[in-house]
């Protein structure tokens, strides 16, 4: 037997895997830039459009809606057809969708827009999160989707300081039209030099079986429990942190908080300064202590539970300064977080299935962050603005999200460690 433990599928990553998955994380970076880029612009297209708070939210609701119900068929299309083709038809879908919004001379037409900006946004991250498992060793998974999800961050980080500037300086059409040139950028990068996985690391090709072939994938996916465990984690941690950012963060620390737009830019910037920073020390810590992921996932929900009680019940108009950084740094954690659920799926499905686990647990966050921005929206119009009520519905997803977490743990825990013990039988019988 050979002193290399790893195993023959296993890539070796190095300088290359590094710069060919760098090119497809500048895709995901401009996604989330056109993605989060409504969330400094919201208070401008209710004036813009004409619309209220149930409308509004409709902007972000409807993107959600076609990503999550997108993401099982872009992890089949993405284990059949490889990450670059669908990268590839992603960055065409969520340009066109950028570049759509900034001439929209109507409501339905910017909606119409917001939806192919969803569509070619949900194409992305499971796409990222294949091309790491291509090119990198499974043991550096773990940091290598935080490393991804940091990326994310930083595209919001560019909406929430570059496009809002760009927004109340050269105006709405210019600054959305601006930036999807971002995306005819990253396009070239993509035909010039992303490759789906290094030279002898060629993937079994899928059996070209119909619809036969996706029942299967689905099916076998959602067998696993690993697979589910990731989908609750995900639908429990991301979503406070994106409902903040994407769209009623800035609403709320103006309206509810009395707090100047600068001010609340500020705050919002820190939330996405905290996630960066949350994220690579998640990173760090799964891929040393696989053990720590569910104490992580869990210590993240709770924290964000006291934070948002203690803010919304506050005595008097206003929450202090102290305590509302205080929740703006635990809703950066949010996200890192998130991405924890990948590493409960991950580990319970073989390299064929790993789009398709992955677009499964994708679902979950943003089935939890369309949730609540509608009912955010519907309770804020139905209550005359009352923030207290409105983001009270943060308290129910969170409830339903911890009861599944805690009844799927040991089943998954179990099921990993069948396939722990399985692999390293197949490791001992490698030849030498």
């Amino acid at each position: 037997m050979s002193g290399n433990t790893t195993l023959p599928a296993d890539p070796p990553g190095g300088r290359r895997a590094i710069a060919v998955w760098s090119v497809g994380v500048a895709v995901y970076f401009v996604a989330v830039i056109f993605r989060t880029s409504l969330g400094v612009a919201g208070l401008d297209a209710a004036d813009r459009f004409h619309v209220g708070a149930s409308a509004l939210s409709t902007f972000s609701i409807l993107q959600l809606l076609v990503y999550a119900g997108m993401q099982i068929p872009v992890g089949l299309l993405v284990d059949r057809l490889g990450t670059k083709k669908v990268l590839g038809l992603g960055v065409v879908l969520f340009t066109a969708g950028q570049l759509g919004f900034a001439f929209s001379p109507s409501y339905g037409m910017a909606l119409a827009s917001r939806a192919l900006l969803g569509c070619g946004d949900a194409m992305t991250f499971i796409s990222v999160l294949r091309l790491g498992t291509r090119w990198f060793p499974a043991r550096r998974g773990p940091l290598v989707g935080q490393l991804a999800g940091l990326a994310g961050m930083a595209g919001n980080l560019v909406s929430t300081l570059v496009l809002a500037r760009l927004l109340h300086g050269i105006g709405w059409t210019a600054a959305f039209a601006g930036s999807a040139l971002a995306g005819v950028a990253v396009f070239v990068l993509l035909l010039l030099f992303l490759k789906d996985h290094p030279e002898g690391y060629e993937p079994e090709p899928p059996g070209h079986q119909g619809a036969a072939y996706v029942r299967r994938q689905i099916v076998r996916s959602w067998r696993e429990p690993g697979t589910r465990l990731g989908l609750w984690v995900h639908f429990t941690t991301q979503f406070p942190g994106m409902v903040f950012l994407l769209l009623w963060g800035l609403p709320f620390l103006v309206e509810a908080q009395g707090l100047t737009r600068a001010t609340a830019g500020e705050l919002l910037t820190l939330v996405v300064l905290s996630n960066m920073a949350v994220g690579l020390v998640y990173g760090q810590v799964v891929a040393r202590h696989h053990g720590a992921r569910l104490p992580l996932a869990l210590g993240t929900v709770g924290a964000t539970a006291v934070l948002w009680a203690a803010t919304l019940a506050w005595p008097g108009a206003h929450a202090p300064m102290g305590l509302l950084i205080a929740l703006c740094v635990v809703l950066g954690a949010c996200g890192p977080a998130s991405m924890i659920g990948f590493d409960f799926a991950r580990p319970a499905n073989p390299p064929e299935r790993q789009g398709t686990a992955s677009g499964i647990t994708n679902m979950g966050g943003f089935v939890a962050s369309m949730t609540t921005l509608f009912a955010i929206g519907v309770l804020l119009d139905a209550t005359g603005d009352d923030y207290t009520v409105a983001f009270s519905s943060v308290f129910v997803l969170q409830a339903l999200g911890v009861v599944q977490i805690l009844r799927l743990r040991r089943r998954a825990a179990r099921r990993e460690r069948e396939r722990l013990v399985a692999s390293r039988v197949e490791t001992v019988h490698v030849p030498a």
